[in-house]
């Protein structure tokens, strides 16, 4: 009998022994109860508590937790019903504020957050709620973020998670931006050929500028050409005119010979001819081009050689009988 109430005795004690002694782990948080009233918090490790006098009261989750906002329907400021959802990310800071200031503490936080979403949202058109997201959910997170601070908690971020407009408004919304697409294509197009078409009108000046420029060189150098031509012929009719001056007969066959060429290439030239008769002698050609090129000769030796000096004069004589 004596050894069955000393293994009750050590298995009560052993009981009481575990009950004070109380382990946290990382990330959580225990209060402290002593005959139902808070005394403390328990932070993560080992802890001893009184036995039969104090107790755990809350084990509070401090690490950030997400919570998801149900899907809601919300009519924005010009009456369009759009369906939104969302999540929350939040962290307690505060394990006794977060234990004993609010009953649930996620669920007061989801309907928190989809009042205000209902409040945000109400005040914008639909463009706007489709476009700023961001200024949604700023707005959101400091309204939350205040409302939230007594229970201990802190709203990391706010996110619209989807915005759902009605079918009708989708459709309508798809087409606006194919047809706002599309004149863009339009203008992108007419871009296009509006820069290509300056592009050809530039090159085609271009061109205009260089031909010009080469008309324009070769009629410097065809007025070039006959400027020496005609050098050359005076030259020659001067050099022929010396001659028949000091009366050569290469000379006048010089002239005879041009005449007859020029004459002879003209007929030979006419369209109407297929058949040309020459009426002439051979002979006497031939010798007209033998006299020109004599007298090219001569007219070289009279360069190249120069003209003898002339005699003294013999002094007068006087008359007699004078």
């Amino acid at each position: 009998m004596g050894l069955v109430v000393s293994l009750v005795f050590l298995v009560l004690m052993a009981v009481i022994v575990l009950g004070a002694i109380k382990i946290v782990p990382q990330g959580r948080e225990y209060t402290v109860e002593r005959f139902g009233r808070y005394t403390r918090t328990l932070k993560p490790g080992i802890s001893f508590l009184t036995p039969f006098v104090e107790g755990v009261g809350r084990r509070i989750n401090m690490m950030e937790q997400v919570l998801d906002v149900p899907r809601q329907d919300v009519i924005t400021k010009d009456n369009v019903s759009v369906q939104v959802d969302a999540i929350v990310f939040i962290q307690v800071m505060d394990a006794a504020a977060a234990a004993y200031r609010v009953t649930n503490l996620d669920f007061a936080i989801t309907q928190l957050t989809m009042t205000n979403l209902r409040t945000v949202v109400g005040n914008m058109e639909l463009d706007e709620v489709l476009s700023q997201r961001d200024q949604i959910n700023t707005r959101l997170l400091d309204v939350i973020d205040q409302a939230t601070s007594p229970w201990g908690v802190k709203v990391a971020r706010i996110e619209i998670k989807d915005l759902q407009p009605p079918p009708d408004i989708t459709n309508a919304m798809a087409r606006q931006m194919k047809a706002e697409r599309e004149r863009r294509a339009v203008i992108t197009e007419a871009d296009g050929e509006k820069q290509a078409a300056i592009t050809v009108a530039e090159g085609q000046k271009q061109s205009a500028i260089l031909q010009a420029e080469g008309r324009r060189e070769a009629a410097f150098r065809d007025a070039e050409a006959r400027e020496r031509a005609a050098a050359a012929e005076a030259e020659a009719t001067r050099l022929v005119s010396d001659a028949i001056a000091k009366g050569d007969v290469n000379a006048i066959n010089y002239f005879v010979a041009q005449k007859y060429v020029e004459a002879f290439g003209k007929l030979a030239d006419s369209p109407q001819q297929r058949t040309v008769i020459v009426p002439v002698e051979m002979g006497a050609l031939v010798g007209s081009i033998a006299g020109i090129g004599e007298l090219v000769r001569s007219a070289d030796n009279t360069r190249q050689t120069p003209p003898p000096p002339r005699p003294p004069r013999a002094p007068a004589v006087p008359p007699t009988g004078a």
